[in-house]
């Protein structure tokens, strides 16, 4: 630090303000501060950083599965937040479904000196024998434990229940669901809806079809479906099954929507040029991201007062995978 200061001319404790991010540096001055860093190749020890601070700059991220199109985005959105609040994020892939796999997650990334960490649950994790170290913020994204923690969830019910009204309204007699994975905290949500959604309407609940998120298993779903002439209407749990679901029906001969309506749930940058186009449901990842590390600097900031939740609410996507059903098969 001293070194700097001699090359920019400059007292340390201007260096430390730079190095800190104070807002009482000039912006010449931090110009000079910040080439003569670069120049000495200067690292700021956050070791000792933390200790004038009491903070580390960095934020731990736990997810199930960085691959599903959510948890990607979401993840994207966190690390966008989290440099903006000039915090570094250190992020642990967790394969198994235990209470101890998130454990030992929690684990690793305490010893990587993080102020806070946020859990990603693609998978439902919200058994009450969950304990996290009492000492570390943290913050559930896409999940519940009990309302044990700050969390932030899409408003999966009303997503749901707006594709099912959706197509209840076009006039289909029923709407089936392709569900996804049993363990999976947010298909559990949209099943639950459409399901609730039907029975309030006075309409048949059909027998549900579980996938596990991909295409190939919304193909699956799409060959059982194409040899039910009833099915006029299918809600997929998520817009990759959609994909699938009709490529098997175009496959069987049963147009889309002509002879089947197909929805889906996500809005994936992809929906928009599905053939045909895919009626879904809009979820903004970059806001559910923004406010998990918002939550998550209340917390080390000593600005939160317990167990906070922030609904993100999802908005109906309308397409032209979904229209009326076919002549004499309607309500």
């Amino acid at each position: 630090m001293a070194d700097v200061a001699a090359m920019a001319g400059v007292s340390a404790q201007t260096v430390s303000r730079v190095a800190n991010n104070r807002e009482n540096v000039d912006a010449a001055t931090r110009e000079k501060v910040l080439s003569a860093m670069q120049n000495l190749g200067y690292r700021p020890n956050t070791a000792a950083r933390a200790l004038v601070t009491g903070r580390f700059g960095a934020l731990g991220v736990v997810s199930f599965d960085v691959g599903a199109h959510g948890n990607a985005r979401t993840l994207a959105a966190i690390a966008d937040a989290a440099r903006e609040a000039d915090f570094s994020v250190n992020f642990m892939g967790v394969r198994a479904q235990t209470e101890a796999a998130v454990r030992q997650a929690f684990q690793h990334l305490m010893l990587q000196s993080v102020d806070g960490i946020v859990l990603v649950e693609s998978q439902m994790l919200d058994t009450p024998s969950l304990r996290l170290p009492p000492a570390m913020p943290v913050v559930v994204a896409d999940g519940d434990t009990g309302h044990r923690y700050p969390h932030v969830d899409f408003d999966q019910a009303h997503g749901a229940q707006s594709v099912v009204a959706h197509l209840l309204a076009l006039g289909h007699r029923t709407v089936w669901h392709v569900a996804g994975p049993r363990d999976s905290f947010a298909a559990r949500r949209r099943a639950e809806s459409w399901q609730r959604t039907l029975s309030d309407a006075g309409a048949p609940v059909p027998g549900v079809l579980h996938g596990d998120w991909t295409a190939e298993s919304g193909y699956r779903a799409g060959r059982k479906l194409a040899e039910r002439p009833e099915a006029t209407a299918v809600f997929a749990a998520n817009d990759q099954m959609a994909l699938g679901l009709m490529l098997a029906l175009h496959e069987a001969g049963r147009a889309v929507p002509g002879d089947v309506s197909v929805a889906g749930f996500d809005d994936v940058l992809e929906a928009a040029y599905f053939q045909p186009p895919l009626t879904t449901v809009r979820q903004d990842f970059d806001v559910v991201g923004r406010h998990c590390v918002t939550l998550l600097l209340d917390q080390i900031e000593g600005r939160a007062q317990g167990p906070r939740r922030m609904a993100v609410e999802p908005a109906l996507v309308v397409r032209a995978s979904t229209g009326p059903p076919p002549p004499g098969r309607s309500a």
